[in-house]
């Protein structure tokens, strides 16, 4: 009686799992952007939430979740119910380089990939008016003008790049936390702070505007979506590079069949020619369509956590107050 009631229970359960992934969404589903509004990854969410509504056939709310360099937003993410509903756009910053944060959620175990999005040159991008236009000059600026430089500190991998920075030209930069790319542009267009380490998808707009300009973009060769910003080896600071990337990430937990639709709605959006114009005007480079599978995520911030973080535990870098 005792097994025929275990496997009654069980078979219950079976069909309102399958009955919820038949109906999947029945309402509407929450983007977690762990950043303010204004940079880059509010960008590409709001772009991917607008593209991905049709398919999914339910609207996108995008939230955004400031502080701690993205690692509040993920936390929230991390402890949202395995339903489907709530997801994270996540980067290198939220889903690798946050180990320099006291975390209360584990980040290989606590979340179920869903399609990597785009691959990202980080730009090192200054105000106007810094009597430098590319790395060679700013360090001979730096060697005549010691301790006169301040470096925005906006999340992890402005600071994984500032101390690598430091180690790599033997000056010392000030750091200055910020909560987000979107306030620290605006720091940067009014001359505020110096130098700001960011995405393509927030700096190429200001760039083109003529209100800041690019010192070097942080990948190891050019980008097709900027090819006239020269790389770091290229402009006198060899082998100061800087990953970027976006992806989306579910609860632990989530069902399969649910994380199928999400993805199922990701490559759909990211294979439409209008988005893929818009990634490439914002410098962002749609990933491949073998890493936009949840298995093609999962591989990529593995490797990425087995490059960065013995770097990061080597250097001893610790968060900057944010």
């Amino acid at each position: 009686m005792r097994r025929f009631l275990v496997a009654l229970v069980l078979a219950i359960f079976a069909g309102i799992v399958a009955v919820q992934a038949q109906t999947y969404p029945s309402r509407s589903i929450t983007i977690v952007v762990p950043f303010p509004p204004g940079g880059s990854t509010d960008t590409a969410a709001r772009i991917m939430a607008e593209r991905m509504r049709a398919p999914l056939g339910q609207p996108i709310v995008v939230e955004n979740v400031g502080g701690a360099g993205g690692s509040i937003g993920v936390g929230r993410v991390a402890r949202a119910a395995p339903d489907g509903y709530t997801f994270d756009i996540g980067q290198w910053d939220t889903h690798v380089g946050s180990i320099i944060y006291k975390l209360d959620y584990d980040l290989e175990k606590d979340f179920e990939p869903i399609g990597l999005i785009s691959n990202n040159p980080q730009l090192m991008v200054a105000k106007n008016d810094l009597p430098a236009n590319n790395l060679a000059e700013l360090v001979t600026w730096m060697k005549a003008n010691p301790g006169k430089i301040n470096f925005v500190n906006q999340n992890a991998a402005a600071n994984v790049t500032g101390v690598l920075f430091e180690s790599l030209t033997k000056q010392k930069v000030q750091f200055i936390p910020y909560r987000g790319a979107g306030p620290a542009m605006t720091d940067l267009i009014s001359g505020t702070v110096d130098l700001l380490v960011v995405q393509g998808a927030v700096a190429l707009p200001q760039i083109r505007a003529g209100k800041i300009k690019a010192i070097a973009n942080l990948s190891a060769k050019r980008s097709a979506s900027m090819p006239d910003i020269p790389t770091a080896d290229e402009t006198g600071v060899p082998g100061l590079y800087m990953s970027g990337w976006f992806g989306f990430f579910a609860p632990k937990g989530t069902s399969k069949d649910v994380i199928a639709r999400l993805n199922a709605a990701t490559v759909e959006a990211l294979a439409d020619p209008a988005i893929q114009k818009r990634f490439t005007e914002l410098g962002l480079d749609v990933a491949p369509r073998e890493q936009q599978t949840p298995e093609g995520l999962a591989a990529f911030q593995k490797a990425e956590m087995e490059k960065w973080w013995p770097i990061i535990k080597s250097a001893g870098i610790g968060a900057q107050a944010q």
